[in-house]
């Protein structure tokens, strides 16, 4: 028998994100799940090395890589529409929740328990960094719309600084001052990053 559940996450690939906006770069969740997984991992280390804090950070990459997995089966709603109104929103996390256990049940039955958490993923700090770095992922997408001169991100840029101003961990802050700047930079920036920061 064969079961389907990795066949149909390949096809993450195929759920476009900000289908609403005009884009200068499509970008699809499989993409954006790879960025969450590696943005995710990274505050998670720095929560462990810098501050102490008791978490794992492949736990957390883990639940980064199957953070929007639900999606493969209900698509990518776009933000205005998902959160137009708290029905919506609670229409839409019943659809996730419905499209998670279909998911399940396409793995062999001796996995769904170790899978599960990541499909049904519940409150807590890890969650929190899961969804900052989504967040960031979010952020640096406008970045690079913004920076190929598409004004369509410009109002999404703004609020979406704005709710990572407002995450009050150290380890977010941290991989914003220390990382994001570069993603600002062209290729020659980051290939002499010393030429590009130096004022003489």
């Amino acid at each position: 028998m064969a079961f389907a559940f990795f066949a149909y996450l390949s096809r993450l690939k195929l759920i476009s994100r900000w289908s609403l906006m005009r884009n200068t770069q499509p970008e699809n969740d499989a993409e954006h799940s790879l960025q969450v997984a590696m943005i995710a991992h990274a505050i998670a280390v720095l929560a462990r090395e810098r501050y102490g804090r008791n978490v794992n950070p492949e736990h957390v990459l883990s639940l980064a890589v199957y953070h929007d997995a639900t999606e493969v089966m209900t698509g990518d709603l776009p933000t205005p529409v998902k959160y137009h109104s708290e029905e919506l929103r609670g229409a839409y996390h019943r659809l996730e929740d419905l499209s998670a256990r279909r998911l399940l049940t396409l793995l062999p039955e001796d996995m769904r328990a170790s899978f599960s958490p990541y499909l049904h993923q519940a409150p807590g700090y890890d969650r929190t960094l899961v969804k900052a770095a989504d967040r960031i992922s979010a952020y640096i997408k406008c970045m690079e719309e913004q920076r190929a001169g598409n004004r369509e991100f410009d109002y999404a840029a703004d609020n979406i600084r704005q709710s990572l101003a407002a995450y009050d961990l150290p380890e977010v802050q941290d991989f914003l001052r220390d990382f994001l700047p570069a993603f600002d930079m062209t290729l020659d920036e980051l290939n002499h990053p010393t030429e590009a920061t130096d004022p003489d």
